[in-house]
């Protein structure tokens, strides 16, 4: 069986041309893109949020599978490389970009929950991890990525994945499932029983 995805966004060939041209290397990985996609195509009318924009390839992974009625709204501390995003897929209405620190967006976010919140980045991650939980609606996914060993990964931060997971697993208010796919994945659901 391959899994390698079949249905590639049709902003995805000007984006990777972007990101190469931006120098930037941590774009989301092919794979988690198809899951995004899958898991926005499952919520008709969802809200939607994406934590840590980048150059905007997961960003154009969820809208390639987002139905006309869902919105999303994607944050990004670099300015500079979310503008790249902004260029790309701006004109798409269903897309709100959010240029600033995602943790101090977590602590000052008081509107509706989502139903898929992706967690790309620190916060909402390793950081502010109470503050992205709370925002996902009973029913809804809570998803990351890049939990197997990545380049560039700072000097004991393998503990920090494990105690995340061991942290996640452990909640009686989502259930989860690790994924040895991609990037290393890690996908949970809010609870709906009382």
């Amino acid at each position: 069986m391959d899994d390698e995805p079949s249905h590639l966004p049709a902003s995805l060939p000007a984006l990777r041309a972007a990101t190469r041209d931006a120098g930037f290397t941590l774009s989301c990985e092919e794979r988690t893109g198809s899951l995004l996609a899958v898991l926005a195509a499952a919520r008709p009318g969802g809200r939607i949020l994406e934590l840590g924009t980048g150059v905007g390839e997961g960003t154009g992974w969820l809208l390639s599978g987002m139905d006309s009625d869902s919105r999303l709204v994607t944050v990004e501390l670099d300015e500079t490389v979310q503008e790249v995003a902004r260029e790309q897929l701006g004109s798409d209405p269903r897309v709100t970009f959010v240029a600033g620190d995602g943790g101090e967006w977590l602590q000052s976010y008081d509107g509706e929950p989502f139903d898929l919140v992706f967690a790309d980045t620190w916060p909402g991650k390793f950081t502010h991890l109470e503050q992205a939980l709370r925002l996902v609606a009973p029913g809804g996914t809570y998803l990351i990525d890049d939990l197997d060993p990545q380049p560039g990964w700072p000097e004991g931060h393998e503990a920090s994945v494990e105690r995340l997971l061991a942290d996640l697993e452990e909640r009686e208010d989502f259930r989860s499932v690790r994924m040895a796919w991609a990037s290393g994945l890690l996908m949970a659901v809010r609870s709906v029983r009382p």
